[in-house]
């Protein structure tokens, strides 16, 4: 008798948000100190606006991730969200970029080291999540199954052209929300540290054999060419 397939959920960008607050967190902290490494996370945090930290706090915990949110936010947090009316998408970037800053501006090429040891992190635990959802409906973490089983929502707002290879999965995103934001904002120098590592480390914590060519970026030529190559 077959099993039954299991209808995997995506996690909401607030789960998303909550796991890479929580990864720049500790990557911060364990660089400069408890003192040094809090004071700028907060920094950063305050710059995004503590009410919209603890909106995306509070519904993380409700979908049952834990996290390092409530590690910075009084009881009560005073003031108005600034950005309720934009999407999670964007105040994904919005953060990363405020706490990203503070470092950067501060401790410069070893502080981006600080960021993208962060993102490395983020995006293998979540590259091992994918791998599991994949095993969970008894599939190989092979290239034909990365996308199928991939853990984050591709919105309408993503504009993108996917080509299916033998082992070998390669996209073009002609938009992505993450990018354009870090562009409005004029913060792509801290964006692009996102942009560098994230997909390799999702690639590498799904298959050690799975490597990406990432030689476009939004941030840069104006669109993200990738190419997920399986080596074995």
């Amino acid at each position: 008798m077959s099993e039954e397939k299991l209808m995997m959920k995506a996690l909401s960008m607030d789960i998303i948000t909550a796991k890479m607050f929580t990864e720049l967190h500790l990557s911060i902290t364990e660089a400069y100190g408890e003192d040094e490494g809090r004071k700028l996370v907060h920094k950063g945090l305050e710059a995004f606006g503590l009410r919209d930290a603890e909106t995306m706090a509070k519904k993380a915990t409700a979908e049952g991730q834990n996290h390092a949110f409530y590690e910075y936010l009084p009881q009560v947090v005073e003031g108005e969200e600034k950005y309720a009316d934009l999407t999670t998408f964007a105040r994904f970037s919005k953060m990363f970029a405020q706490i990203s800053k503070q470092v950067v501006d501060k401790y410069e090429e070893e502080g981006e080291d600080v960021i993208r040891r962060a993102v490395e992190r983020y995006g293998r635990k979540r590259g091992e999540g994918i791998a599991q959802r994949a095993r969970s409906n008894g599939l190989e973490n092979n290239s034909d199954n990365y996308l199928k089983n991939y853990d984050m929502a591709r919105s309408e707002l993503f504009e993108v052209d996917t080509v299916y290879k033998e082992n070998e999965v390669e996209q073009t995103f002609t938009y992505c929300p993450f990018g354009q934001q870090w562009a409005d904002d004029d913060m792509g120098k801290y964006g692009i540290l996102y942009c560098q590592v994230i997909d390799p480390s999702v690639a590498k914590g799904y298959n050690e054999n799975f490597e990406v060519v990432h030689d476009q970026y939004v941030l840069r030529e104006g669109q993200c060419h990738f190419q997920f190559q399986m080596k074995k």
